[in-house]
């Protein structure tokens, strides 16, 4: 068990593994903890759930939790005492001290069905001592059927019974007497009325054969149909402030569930319900269907979150990124950044140059500054950080170039380079919000001497559909094309507007290609 799960299932029936199930195939962190006690234990087979009709209740479970682990979802036995708010997370308690985080609950401990106070009711119940013709009917058809009847929706369920059997008899224990239209409709049913208090049931070996009345005399029947009101198990939403409320049915209270939204959401953020514990009519496959789409609206809320916190993260990002402290952070936290070769487009457009001034615009660690002024060219190297600045005059040095290159600390947004200066600007991978990009190529723009080129390469946009590693700042990426549509045509010659594939390495070590927004203008004359 983590310390920490994006959900945390309290509940390991048939609605918490089916919601464990959607949340961990959707590559959520999930823990299911179970207490061991699901309410269809007795049972000997669950029904009307498609290709696992007749399926004991325990082998559907086994098979649910092999799955919900086959994804990566976690279970563990036990039971929980407590979930109480903390920050944005939950914390979960369980019996036995341990504790677990959460950032979303679903909770499907079911319900509790309040059972007669006849004796042998409880020790046959699920086996011969039934409640829901949907789950048994077909099983007990033909059969002699007795509904014990212990409040007004006794006449209801005898009714519904005598679909599967003709054999159903009323025994009317302590309920109220029969209205006359309620007389009417179980003769005309041909449903048997028994007066009088059941004792107990009779029981013959390992079988319900009858029940026993208060006077002694003995009923005979094969399996007796109760109708227990059902509780939800939500002691532990307590402490989160949810409460089951009333269920009625024709004007009866029939049960408590907690109340909640069609995918289970509560009154609480973060808190789901799903199963009996949120609907008391609820069958196995119903019950699942609601574990589903709980996980499925739990994994949804945690993508709006997720969306939320990225957003912020971006913006924050993007109002630091480009700061003096941002750089000298990057540069600082390890001893190189950048390859230490001279990027290829400017090897490619500076190859057949004649030597002069040349403007390195970002000049990081120097790899551009030192091959231009290898090849004669008196290089002026700007950098926004002092680290990368230390590092370039250091390998400046080591090349013997050291004194065809002046190092600038500048952040030519705010100190643009002096004007008509540079037979060569050279700006690579320079990126920034529009705003700011178009106005620094301005000023880098104007830098140009007469007869001079200019020279801007970027990441095209097309990279952000391949593997390599770029960050997703869309809007702060552009084409050679759009560089050249702020050029006044008049000033300037565009000698290339291209992208230019070239070979790369993806982070996985995969061959790929990448491609080059390039732009090179030559200053007309």
């Amino acid at each position: 068990m983590d310390d920490r799960y994006d959900v945390v299932v309290v509940g390991g029936g048939a609605a918490g593994l089916a919601g464990a199930l959607a949340l961990a195939r959707a590559r959520r962190s999930v823990l299911v903890v179970d207490a061991g006690a699901p309410r269809n234990a007795p049972a000997g087979h669950v029904h009307n759930y498609l290709t696992r009709d007749g399926t004991p209740p325990a082998d559907l479970l086994v098979a649910g939790r092999d799955e919900v682990t086959g994804y990566g979802g976690h279970i563990v036995s036990g039971r929980v005492d407590t979930a109480a708010r903390d920050g944005d997370d939950f914390t979960v308690t369980l019996a036995d001290g341990r504790t677990v985080r959460a950032r979303r609950l679903l909770v499907t401990t079911g319900l509790v069905d309040e059972l007669p106070d006849v004796p042998g009711v409880a020790q046959r119940w699920g086996r011969d001592v039934l409640h829901c013709p949907y789950c048994h009917g077909w099983e007990m058809r033909d059969r002699r059927i007795g509904v014990l009847a212990t409040g007004p929706a006794a006449v209801h369920q005898a009714l519904m019974w005598r679909q599967w059997s003709p054999h159903v008899l009323l025994l009317r224990h302590d309920a109220p007497p029969l209205t006359p239209d309620d007389a009417e409709q179980l003769a005309a049913r041909e449903i048997t009325v028994v007066d009088g208090p059941v004792a107990d049931l009779v029981i013959e070996g390992d079988a319900l054969t009858g029940v026993r009345l208060g006077d002694g005399d003995v009923v005979t029947v094969d399996a007796v149909v109760v109708a227990p009101r059902t509780t939800a198990r939500a002691g532990l939403l307590a402490g989160l402030g949810l409460t089951p409320v009333d269920v009625e049915m024709g004007g009866h209270v029939v049960g408590s569930q907690i109340p909640a939204d069609a995918t289970g959401a509560t009154s609480v953020p973060g808190v789901w319900v799903a199963g009996n514990v949120a609907n008391v009519f609820a069958q196995v496959i119903v019950a699942a269907a609601g574990g589903l789409a709980a996980g499925a609206a739990i994994n949804g809320d945690l993508i709006a979150e997720d969306t939320r916190e990225a957003v912020r993260t971006r913006r924050h990002q993007v109002a630091t990124m480009f700061t003096a402290q941002a750089w000298e952070e990057r540069y600082s936290s390890r001893p190189s950044v950048w390859s230490g070769r001279p990027n290829p487009q400017l090897v490619a457009e500076a190859t057949g140059l004649t030597p002069g001034r040349a403007l390195d615009v970002g000049s990081g660690e120097g790899a551009d500054a030192v091959w231009l002024a290898q090849r004669g060219w008196r290089v002026t190297g700007a950098d926004i950080s002092r680290t990368a600045l230390d590092r370039a005059a250091t390998h400046a040095d080591a090349a013997g170039v050291a004194d065809r290159i002046d190092w600038v600390h500048a952040d030519l947004r705010e100190q643009p380079p002096a004007e008509a200066a540079y037979d060569l600007v050279s700006a690579q991978f320079m990126h920034l919000p529009g705003d700011e990009r178009r106005a620094l190529f301005a000023r880098l723009a104007a830098a140009v001497a007469p007869g001079g080129t200019l020279l801007i390469v970027g990441h095209h946009p097309r990279d952000l559909r391949t593997t390599a590693h770029r960050m997703h700042l869309p809007e702060m990426m552009y084409t050679a094309e759009e560089v050249a549509a702020d050029l006044d045509p008049a000033r300037w010659e565009i000698a290339a507007a291209q992208v230019r594939p070239r070979p790369a390495v993806d982070p996985d070590g995969r061959d790929i290609t990448v491609y080059d927004a390039v732009l090179v203008a030559r200053r007309r004359s």
